[in-house]
């Protein structure tokens, strides 16, 4: 299982993530998003990134040459699909990550989409759902939506996820990480790492 720690704005954001034990950094290029980063801001510090660190670029609805050259020129790892996008629109020569909200049973077109994961994210931002629906899916599953350090311990023996990924719920306002938290909650994943 991996940590993935979303909505990074800052390298030092990066640094105290990585250093805490994250596997995977996230970076928003939804521009509505008060944790959105602009493609030519990271550009300017993602180098300092360890290279071992998957760098993921979160999309909503963009064109798969647009997503494809983004991830060429910021060198990263996968892009996260968050949109309405289709699997003939998808993007190609990068790993494909696709989310989906879970607001009842787990929709079986979003689990047919094709790519190396799928993201299940709560009904709204920073909401959980009832993990026991992710455990024993065939596809490999990210869980999100809600998750710090008081739940996702639960939420890692419920579900038996390929990754977690946490964002808003690690911050003390929208688009500003609490350090203490997201350390609490690094420490909290791998806790439950450690005892499996």
């Amino acid at each position: 299982m991996f940590i993935k720690i979303c909505g990074v704005t800052n390298p030092d954001v990066a640094a105290a993530a990585v250093d805490g034990g994250a596997q995977a950094l996230g970076f928003i290029f939804h521009p509505p998003s008060p944790r959105y980063i602009a493609p030519a801001s990271l550009a300017q510090w993602i180098a300092r990134v360890p290279p071992d660190i998957w760098r993921v670029g979160v999309f909503v609805d963009r064109a798969a040459a647009e997503i494809e050259e983004t991830c060429a020129r910021l060198g990263l790892h996968v892009a996260q699909l968050h949109g309405s996008e289709l699997p003939a629109t998808a993007p190609a020569n990068v790993r494909v990550w696709k989310a989906t909200r879970v607001t009842g049973p787990i929709d079986a077109n979003a689990l047919s989409y094709p790519a190396e994961a799928i993201l299940l994210d709560g009904p709204h931002s920073g909401q959980p759902f009832d993990w026991k629906l992710a455990r024993g899916l065939k596809q490999r599953i990210i869980l999100a939506g809600g998750l710090d350090e008081h739940n996702v311990a639960a939420a890692i023996e419920q579900a038996q996820p390929w990754g977690i990924d946490a964002c808003s719920s690690l911050e003390f306002s929208p688009g500003r990480k609490d350090y203490a938290r997201m350390a609490r909650f690094l420490q909290a994943c791998q806790s439950v790492t450690l005892n499996q």
